[in-house]
Order: structure tokens, then sequence, then C-alpha cells
């Protein structure tokens, strides 16, 4: 759906949708810092540079190529030296947001989360059916 924004770039009020994420005149600007990437790696002697070559020899931000990238108009496997940051750590990746470490990570702290609910559920049930009742001055218990 279109919204009514402003441009994070100029500041210029745009229709937002699902394929423009800036103003036209910024999107005009970004497709020719496009074709200007491309035209250099698609060249068979810098297929093979790394990020930082690119950035140098095309004076494109590394930003706007890591946008490229995730958006998927430049795609990796014909390119094995670039990736982008993973979005916790920063190491530089080739799929997905989270690198394999920062993966292991989140699925470790959310298995530890998941077996101490499992711990909380069943401290609960066991406090309900340990419960003393006194009637008429004697104790009686519930199991």
């Amino acid at each position: 759906m279109a919204e009514l924004s402003n441009c994070p770039k100029c500041d210029a009020i745009f229709v937002r949708n699902q394929f423009r994420d800036v103003c036209q005149d910024c999107w005009k600007e970004e497709e020719k810092a496009y074709e200007t990437v491309y035209q250099f790696i698609r060249k068979r002697e810098n297929r093979t540079a790394k990020m930082m070559e690119v950035v140098e020899a095309t004076e494109v931000e590394e930003e706007l190529i890591i946008k490229f990238i995730k958006t998927g108009r430049l795609k990796l496997a014909q390119f094995p030296n670039l990736g982008y940051p993973c979005d916790k750590c920063g190491t530089i990746i080739r799929e997905g947001k989270l690198c394999g470490s920062c993966a292991g990570d989140l699925k470790k702290d959310l298995q530890q989360f998941t077996s101490e609910e499992e711990r909380r559920k069943e401290a609960a049930q066991k406090e309900k059916h340990g419960t003393y009742f006194a009637v008429n001055e004697k104790i009686n218990r519930r199991f």
C-alpha cells in the first residue's frame, strides 16, 4: 500500500510503495550508481573484486552496494568476494540476515528460554497440587 513519506536522503515528500523507498530524483541517482557498479563488476577481471575495491573504483557508497545486494539486484553467486554484514555482529555473510555463529547463539537462547518456561509451568503445577487446607482445626493435604 502506498503512503506519503519523506525521502531518507533528501527529505523530499514522495509516495512510498513496495518498489521504492526513496523519491524519484534519488531513485534516478541510485539507478546511475547501480549501472556504474554493475558495469565495473561485470568485467571478467573485476568479478573477484572485494567490497572496498568496488567502492574505491566506482565511488559508490558501500551502504548503497549492500542495498543492491540485499534487494537481489546484484547476485552474489556471480561475485564470490562480495557480501554484506551480519545484522548482529557485522561479520561479512552471503545469505540471510545473521551469520552462523549469531544464528547458533539465537537458537541456544531460544532453547534455554523454552526449557525455562517448561520449568516454570511444572513448578506452578506442583504448587497447585501441594496446597494445604485447614478445616475444623484439622489439616488435610490434597494431592
